[in-house]
């Protein structure tokens, strides 16, 4: 291989690697060093087997494009070097012509992530699907909640004409049931509040939620935080901002209840997130917030539909939390999504920053 045709591999911005034809990597560009995170000095001359962790793929490519002497891309190319976690790529195997600039039989591999665009499109459907929820829980709320009034105010008026004392407790079950039912639709309404806006201290907002778990749950589990408390303030509706956090925290900690855990952990942790996409703006900061637990996980049947209304891994789950949750975080340009396996479930809450320089790193707590 000529120095000058390998500078100008090394010269571009797309990560490149030489494979020969016995699958061995010959060369990596600077590129490639950084996607995939290694070093090329140390992997050259082995084989894409011992490079990779999954290779199958990549060498399926390669035997494509020499087979039909011709370029072949893999699109969602599903790879991760050993050690590292895996990542998805596209790929474009080109065969090398013979006596070429390279001097060299066999095929030259480009990679280009596609992590970025796969997570927007997801952003993009959950989006959607979080209009689609509102819609749906506003009718059904409103088409529940008028003849709830109707039930109660004829229970009431039978309530007034009973002589029978024994008989009033019957009327009563049926006004605080109908009530019961009307804080329900209440709270399907009320991600439709117009929010109250403001600039705030997330682990203000994160405290809050741990207090109300720490009165309701104390016996059953614990809280642990991991704060950057340099974070700068979002800007946000507190209210909703609570509500939101609260209502996975506590699908959180009813699930280690309802589990029997002997040792129910809840972790709070802030971080700051740079150059992120969310509600397809690009934000050059952002507040990541995760509540994990070490619970039995999310059901698998399920994991595709959680954020649903009515959907619920528990039998006494009314499958509202995570939606309104939703709700709110979408109504401040931002993501919920989680990652569940048993022994660990992961929400992570993702929120752009108020970028007025006179509110930035003032998220401490004392």
């Amino acid at each position: 291989m000529t120095p000058a045709a390998l500078t100008g591999l090394d010269l571009l911005a797309t990560a490149v690697i030489l494979v020969d034809n016995s699958d061995v990597l010959r060369h990596m560009n600077p590129a490639a060093e950084n996607l995939l995170e290694i070093s090329g000095p140390h992997v050259v001359g082995q084989s894409i087997a011992d490079v990779f962790a999954d290779h199958e793929l990549l060498a399926g490519a390669l035997q494509y494009a020499r087979k039909n002497n011709c370029s072949f891309s893999e699109h969602d190319l599903a790879i991760a070097v050993s050690g590292r976690s895996r990542m998805h790529l596209t790929c474009t195997v080109t065969p090398i012509e013979p006596g070429g600039a390279f001097d060299l039989e066999g095929c030259i591999v480009e990679f280009r992530q596609i992590e970025q665009q796969l997570r927007i499109a997801r952003e993009e459907r959950v989006m959607d699907q979080s209009v689609a929820n509102r819609e749906l829980m506003r009718n059904l709320a409103h088409e529940i909640k008028n003849p709830l009034g109707g039930i109660r105010g004829a229970a009431q008026l039978l309530d007034r004409e009973l002589e029978n004392p024994a008989l009033h407790e019957y009327t009563q079950v049926i006004m605080k049931e109908a009530d019961r039912l009307q804080a329900l639709m209440s709270r399907l309404l009320s991600p439709h509040r117009i929010p109250r806006p403001t600039h705030l201290n997330i682990h203000e907002v994160l405290e809050r939620v741990r207090s109300v778990l720490l009165a309701e749950f104390h016996k059953t589990i614990s809280i642990q935080r991991d704060y950057d408390v340099s974070l700068p303030y979002v800007y946000g509706d507190n209210e909703q901002l609570i509500q939101a956090m609260l209502n996975v925290a506590r699908n959180a900690a009813q699930a280690l209840t309802e589990s029997g855990a002997t040792e129910g952990v809840i972790t709070l942790k802030t971080r700051a997130a740079r150059q992120v996409t969310l509600a397809r703006k690009r934000y050059r900061h952002a507040i990541e917030v995760s509540i994990t637990d070490n619970g039995p996980g999310i059901p698998p049947e399920i994991s595709e539909r959680v954020f649903y209304p009515l959907v619920s891994g528990r039998d006494t789950g009314s499958g509202l939390g995570l939606t309104i949750a939703q709700n709110f975080v979408s109504q401040h340009n931002g993501t919920l999504t989680f990652e569940s396996a048993p022994g660990k479930t992961c929400f992570t809450v993702l929120l752009p920053v108020a970028e007025s320089p006179e509110h930035a790193g003032q998220g401490q707590v004392s």
